[in-house]
């Protein structure tokens, strides 16, 4: 018999090192889910960096905190007047009850108020005014009388223009058409009636006469 030739034993030894490098298939267990299958191959086709579409994000996001009105606001109204509501009371009110009895007493309160606060400071004026300032022997001291009277008058003439508003919305509380827009006829509002009482233009009405004042002028 004739021995096997020395070349033929490593041609062996390569084709089971090649054996031992192929991949092995991946194992699979036929009793999986098909679902489980399904999720695998939609979270595989998912780009990077981006959280699946069928996977739920409510685990991870804070409870929601929805603030909720106040029911000792929103009913104070029923048991208290008109006048002696807050304003957090006042804006806590169903839109329903917009210028109703309460809140037009409330309002014909502040106006009122606000005249009366007015009409003192323009007595102190007067008095002011009476002052002579020729016995003043310093004449800077009576240069500096005569600027405060001036701009003492100056703050009057405004707020006297704001008298004739205050009177107007008074009168229009008695009319019933106080807290609506001149041009629209639209509720005004309770929050832009608190910052400006003697308003007669919704904002958007406002905005739109000022508008037209800058392009065509007064």
């Amino acid at each position: 018999m004739t021995k096997p030739s020395a070349s033929a034993k490593p041609a062996a030894k390569k084709s089971t090192v090649a054996k031992a490098a192929e991949p092995r298939p991946a194992k699979t267990n036929p009793q999986a889910p098909a679902e489980t299958a399904e999720a695998l191959a939609s979270a595989r086709s998912v780009a990077p960096g981006r959280r699946p579409s069928n996977i739920s994000t409510s685990d991870n996001m804070p409870p929601s905190t929805a603030t909720k009105a106040d029911p000792k606001l929103a009913n104070a109204w029923k048991t208290k007047a008109g006048r002696d509501l807050t304003e957090a009371e006042l804006m806590a009110m169903p839109d329903g009850e917009y210028m109703n009895d309460k809140q037009i007493d409330f309002f014909r309160a502040r106006l009122e108020a606000q005249k009366e606060d007015l009409l003192s400071n323009a007595g102190e004026t007067t008095e002011h005014l009476r002052e002579d300032t020729s016995i003043v022997p310093d004449p800077a001291d009576r240069a500096t009388i005569e600027e405060e009277h001036a701009l003492e008058l100056r703050t009057r003439d405004r707020e006297r223009k704001l008298l004739k508003k205050i009177s107007q919305a008074l009168t229009r509380l008695d009319s019933g058409e106080y807290g609506f827009c001149d041009e629209t006829g639209e509720p005004i509002g309770l929050g832009r009636l608190l910052a400006r009482p003697t308003a007669t233009l919704s904002l958007e009405a406002q905005q739109r006469r000022e508008l037209k004042q800058k392009m065509f002028g007064d």
